[in-house]
């Protein structure tokens, strides 16, 4: 069992990887999901890598076979989920030359009945996504790395900015290590008064600990949504340090 938040029980990954739609990633749905409910989470948002990042399905596939392929993660993760009490939830990260979204609320329908959202610009498929009750969150939006060519902001087309993510500076994570990509994903979110998410980007059942937490749990991914953009009490964590929703630290655990 992992870490306990104080008045805050109900403790959500909102950005997670399987090596079944993403490349870098190293496991599969249905292992990600034991090592989150292990860990002590309450529920888990899936979010690999789609057509435009960092994805192992192959391109070539028709539409709605891609989508089938690409959600398979997703899917095993949701079995086991609905056998061990964990609230397994549908989202994806969506790459634009690096530069990258959260997309919570869609379904794996949803994407299967919209093709064209694979070739628009940035601008448009956010529009889609925000037209089909989908909400975007900005994913790490100032981490710096080869593989990232600039640093690309759209205040006017996100909800919401992930203000902590866990890879940046929880003690267990090897990769893109500065915790000031975070310090200043969270003076923008400020800046732009978006509310902020955390989660861990976790890419193996090495688990950090990051995401949110909530007083009661979530009862789908559309009511997470509403509690991001609702104004709904939680706080943010990195699995070493307890933020309140407005990136300041409270506490280190």
């Amino acid at each position: 069992m992992g870490l306990h938040i104080k008045d805050y029980p109900y403790l959500y990954e909102t950005h997670l990887h399987t090596n079944q739609a993403s490349a870098c990633a190293h496991n599969t749905g249905a292992e990600m999901a034991r090592a989150a409910k292990e860990y002590g989470y309450t529920g888990i948002v899936v979010t690999d890598h789609n057509w435009g990042g960092n994805t192992c399905v192959s391109r070539a596939l028709p539409w709605k076979e891609w989508v089938d392929e690409f959600t398979k993660g997703y899917q095993d993760a949701y079995e086991y989920g609905i056998k061990h009490d964990l609230n397994v939830f549908f989202g994806y990260e969506a790459g634009y030359n690096a530069t990258e979204f959260l997309i919570l609320g869609l379904t794996p329908e949803w994407l299967q009945n919209h093709p064209e959202i694979k070739d628009t610009s940035i601008e448009e498929q956010l529009e889609l996504v925000h037209r089909g009750g989908g909400i975007v969150v900005h994913a790490h939006p100032f981490r710096e790395e080869s593989y990232i060519p600039e640093i690309r902001l759209f205040p006017g087309y996100v909800d919401a900015v992930e203000g902590i993510n866990a890879t940046h500076s929880c003690r267990r994570s090897q990769s893109h290590n500065n915790p000031a990509f975070d310090d200043r994903a969270v003076a923008y979110a400020r800046e732009h008064h978006l509310p902020m998410t955390a989660g861990s980007d976790v890419h193996s059942t090495v688990i950090f600990g990051g995401g949110m937490a909530f007083k009661r749990r979530m009862t789908s991914i559309q009511d997470l949504c509403q509690a991001i953009i609702g104004g709904e009490d939680y706080v943010l964590t990195n699995g070493d340090t307890v933020y309140d929703k407005e990136g300041s630290i409270l506490y280190h655990l």
